[in-house]
């Protein structure tokens, strides 16, 4: 073991293989990349967020959601079990910055859309305790009661533009529109609904007549987990299980 005594006690000999090593595992993971047309998958069905989804994601990342709940389910078989399908990197391919988080003291939330009602939601935020009694949620009442910003929901959007969001033109000009008719089922929403399919269109908080903070949040978590059709890719890998 003399080379190994001579390497451990030259510094620069040593300092000079640790480098060599990096590079070598650096060139074994970055390399393969350029031989592949795309790192994420093609999937049917995602979009970007509509105007008041993305307000609500704006939302939970501001109340630090993220702390408590993640939104990546990972592909074993507990998991897939207890959530749904796992999560696909596609779905987050429009998520500045990405939410899949690191802790769960609360579920993962990466397929909450459609689970529960919009009544449970609000219900939930405004008095955790009082749905779930075990839940440690801090409540959030104050979303209901506080107006929704919308003034620069155009800006956010160009914002994301220029970081690969495909946001169109004709979004970024209806953005303050889109916003507010996804709140009010008595809207003409034919053009929302082409220009974010699959978005639900609700009174969300129950209170008609404003756009409030908890609309745009439950709006979010309802659209979490609905763009992508499963229904196909659940029954491949239940083949595999």
């Amino acid at each position: 073991m003399n080379w190994h005594e001579k390497i451990e006690k030259n510094v620069m000999l040593m300092a000079v293989l640790i480098l060599i090593t990096v590079s070598l595992g650096g060139l074994v993971e970055i390399v393969p990349l350029y031989n592949i047309e795309a790192t994420i998958e093609k999937v049917d069905g995602v979009r970007p967020y509509s105007p008041l989804e993305l307000r609500g994601r704006d939302i939970y990342i501001r109340e630090g959601c993220y702390t408590c709940h993640s939104q990546m389910i990972r592909p074993f078989k507990d998991e897939v079990e207890r959530y749904g399908h796992y999560s696909l990197a596609a779905e987050s391919m429009y998520d500045h910055p990405f939410q899949w988080g690191s802790k769960r003291t609360g579920p993962d939330l990466a397929r909450v859309g459609g689970k529960y009602s919009n009544d449970w939601h609000v219900a939930h935020l405004e008095s955790p305790r009082q749905v779930v009694p075990e839940s440690v949620m801090p409540p959030y009442a104050f979303l209901t009661k506080k107006n929704l910003d919308s003034s620069d929901v155009a800006a956010r959007m160009e914002t994301l533009q220029t970081l690969g969001v495909p946001y169109t033109a004709e979004q970024i000009a209806n953005a303050e529109a889109d916003l507010k008719a996804q709140t009010d089922p008595e809207e003409d929403t034919e053009g929302l609904l082409a220009r974010y399919p699959k978005a639900e269109v609700a009174n969300f908080d129950g209170n008609a007549g404003k756009v409030s903070e908890m609309d745009a949040l439950v709006a979010y978590l309802q659209i979490l987990g609905q763009m992508v059709d499963f229904t196909d890719l659940e029954a491949e890998d239940l083949r595999q299980y």
